[in-house]
């Protein structure tokens, strides 16, 4: 049986730019994403993403919206999952980014990001969201994070995780 995972994204946004953060250890580490994490037990959704922004990029996020949900049937530390993330934007928060021991921010212009040190599925969505759009969509991966297929749609809006 595939263990289950929830995690959270958010992407920090500021007219054309877009901050990512350098993955610098675990998880993810050496490429470039949003901040986010997993929930604490008894955590919702929505404090897991100001926690997690918090500890990672030093910024207190004040609103968020709800952008994707994506699901990854996936290979998780070597071991089959169901990974479903809900990504949020932010464009108000307070303090600036800084780097912590798990992080390295980065603003990059919205239209010259480095997918090629991102997450293989980033490229398939994000342009999406970046436009504006809402999505919903489906990853399967391999073992070594190679897409093997997907599925993405736009959806008007998401119902609270919470």
């Amino acid at each position: 049986m595939k263990q289950e995972i929830i995690g959270t994204l958010l992407f920090l946004e500021n007219k054309d730019q877009i901050l990512l953060a350098m993955k610098k250890r675990g998880f993810g580490e050496g490429r470039f994403n949003g901040a986010g994490g997993k929930p604490e037990a008894g955590e919702t959704i929505e404090e897991t993403l100001v926690c997690e922004t918090r500890e990672e990029i030093g910024v207190e996020i004040k609103t968020w919206d709800k952008v994707a949900e994506i699901t990854f049937d996936e290979y998780f530390k070597g071991k089959p999952a169901i990974v479903t993330v809900h990504v949020y934007i932010s464009d108000n928060w307070e303090g600036e980014p800084v780097e912590t021991e798990e992080m390295a921010p980065k603003w990059f212009k919205k239209n010259n990001l480095p997918y090629e040190t991102m997450w293989p599925d980033d490229i398939h969505w994000l342009p999406m969201v970046l436009a504006g759009k809402k999505v919903k969509a489906h990853f399967e991966l391999d073992e070594n994070d190679v897409i093997l297929s997907h599925n993405i749609k736009t959806v008007k809006q998401f119902m609270n995780p919470s």
